[in-house]
């Protein structure tokens, strides 16, 4: 009977924490997403001066605070699976420690020696901020468009950088050292910055034919900038045309985005609600 509980109350704590299909679950990703906000505001904060100054020590026990309850929040999310390990070598597991780990860290820095060292590994909490797309629905949407178009995208990437070691190289035997362009690198890195419309300005063709290919180049910009927006937009659509998926975590190896009323994981095969 005791075991039956303990059972019952673990899946509980389970859909809650997991799932935010539930009016339980909606209400503690809510929860969660003013405390993530509100700690990298804290962070935010701390790095101005005068504020660090005047209000040291009230930001530390809010600091405190919310490590403790993330700490809290992280405990139960290990406590609550079968199998503790897969949850934190995951993404989420890992950003999740790194936002606590800052903190307790400095009980180990003492001295001003280690202050420099202790303030860039405090700055690992705004890694919370990446908290953010658990609990955004549509972040799963984005995230799942953006892994099927990998490989389109990594192909187009390929294709750019080909484009620019060609037209750097090209601008470098045009244009020389007399304008700036002393070597091949410096000829491909203002082609980058030429083709993403950046434009920094401080390397610039003067030549008639280097200014003619670098309209061309300009030109081009505009047009690679759309490629990769058409092909997200393209398996957004056709993640759109796929079943109704929702937030259902399974208890065993955390796989989510279940169909509607499934029973069993997709992936491992266990039962989802036990």
């Amino acid at each position: 009977m005791e075991k039956d509980v303990k059972t019952s109350l673990k899946h509980r704590i389970h859909e809650i924490i997991y799932e935010a299909d539930t009016p339980a679950g909606k209400f503690f990703d809510i929860l969660l997403l003013i405390l993530i906000l509100f700690s990298v505001a804290l962070v935010m904060l701390e790095s101005i001066g005068s504020i660090r100054t005047t209000y040291a020590v009230l930001l530390g026990q809010l600091e405190w605070g919310i490590t403790i309850l993330f700490t809290l929040e992280y405990s139960a999310r290990l406590l609550v699976v079968k199998k503790p390990w897969k949850y934190v070598t995951s993404f989420f597991g890992v950003i999740d420690l790194l936002s606590l780990i800052p903190k307790y860290i400095s009980f180990f820095f003492v001295g001003s020696s280690s202050l420099v060292a202790l303030r860039a590994l405090r700055l690992l909490r705004v890694f919370r901020i990446l908290k953010l797309s658990r609990y955004i629905g549509e972040s799963n949407f984005l995230m799942a468009s953006l892994w099927a178009s990998r490989a389109k995208i990594g192909v187009f990437l390929f294709a750019v950088v080909i484009l620019c070691i060609i037209f750097g190289t090209i601008m470098y035997l045009i244009e020389g050292e007399a304008s700036g362009f002393s070597s091949i690198p410096k000829g491909i890195y203002w082609c980058i910055v030429t083709l993403t419309t950046v434009g920094y300005g401080d390397i610039a063709p003067v030549t008639p034919l280097g200014r003619f290919i670098a309209s061309i180049i300009m030109i081009m910009g505009y047009g690679i900038i759309a490629v990769p927006t058409g092909i997200v937009t393209s398996e957004m659509t056709q993640q759109q045309k796929n079943p109704d998926t929702n937030t259902q975590a399974c208890p065993s190896c955390m796989t989510d985005t279940h169909l509607d009323n499934a029973t069993f994981c997709h992936k491992c095969g266990n039962t989802l609600n036990e």
